[in-house]
């Protein structure tokens, strides 16, 4: 699901996130979509961070705390799932014969 939003929204990748230097200039490349997933669960790391400090200081809400906590939850648990995958494929290609 994450893949299919990041190729729907490839083409929105401008100079200014810096998505396109990476691969060629390619917005809608495979370097630009890991990039902008990495990016989307440092923000929801740093989203609960910032809600549950503000639901300490008894400015928000704490049903909103929980909302966010579970969405960076649900992105970190993407992140090693594809990490996982990742250095599987890689450790597939190494025992490859030559």
């Amino acid at each position: 699901m994450a893949y299919g939003k990041a190729v729907n929204r490839g083409g929105e990748a401008g100079p200014s996130d810096g998505a396109g230097a990476i691969a060629g200039g390619e917005s809608g490349s495979f370097a630009a979509m890991v990039k902008a997933a990495g990016e989307g669960a440092a923000g929801a790391l740093e989203s609960s961070e910032t809600l549950s400090v503000g639901s300490v200081a008894g400015k928000v809400e704490l049903t909103d705390v929980v909302h966010a906590v579970n969405n960076a939850e649900i992105a970190l648990q993407t992140v090693v799932a594809v990490r996982d995958r990742v250095i599987d494929a890689y450790q597939q290609i190494i025992r490859m014969p030559i």
